[in-house]
C-alpha cells in the first residue's frame, strides 16, 4: 500500500481469541464468572427473605457457580420475588425483588471486581 512515494508495509499480528479469552479469565466458567455469581449470592445475601434459611441457603444449593445463573429454587421463590404483601422479617433489608434491589445498590461494586480480575481498566 502506497501513498505518493511513501510505502507502508504492515504487519497485523492478532492472537488467536480463545487464548485472549482464557488468560483474562472471560471464558465459559471462567474465574471473571466465578467471581461474578460467588459475589452475586454474598451481596444477595441480606436482601433475601429470612424465616427459617431455606430460600436463601437454595442459592447455594442451586447454583452451579460460574454458570451465569444463580438460582434461589424453594416452591415459594417466585411468590416471594414478586410479592409485595408479604411482611418479611428483616424489611425493609429483605424482601421482595431482592436481586433488583442488591444489584441497584452494588452492581457497580461486583463490575469493578470483574473488571480487576481480567486484568482490565475502569
Amino acid at each position: 500500500m502506497g501513498v505518493g512515494n511513501i510505502l507502508y508495509r504492515e504487519k497485523l499480528i492478532i492472537k488467536d481469541i480463545n487464548k485472549i479469552i482464557q488468560k483474562r479469565g472471560l471464558e465459559t466458567a471462567g474465574k471473571v464468572q466465578n467471581f461474578i455469581d460467588s459475589e452475586v449470592m454474598r451481596v444477595t445475601d441480606p436482601y433475601v427473605p429470612f424465616d427459617s434459611g431455606t430460600l436463601k441457603s437454595s442459592a447455594i444449593r442451586h447454583t452451579k457457580v460460574g454458570s451465569g445463573n444463580v438460582r434461589y429454587r424453594t416452591p415459594y421463590a417466585r411468590r416471594m420475588y414478586y410479592g409485595t404483601h408479604f411482611n418479611f422479617q428483616g424489611a425493609p433489608m429483605r424482601g421482595a425483588k431482592w436481586f433488583d434491589r442488591m444489584k441497584a445498590n452494588h452492581k457497580r461494586d461486583i463490575l469493578r471486581g470483574a473488571i480487576k480480575i481480567a486484568g482490565g481498566k475502569k
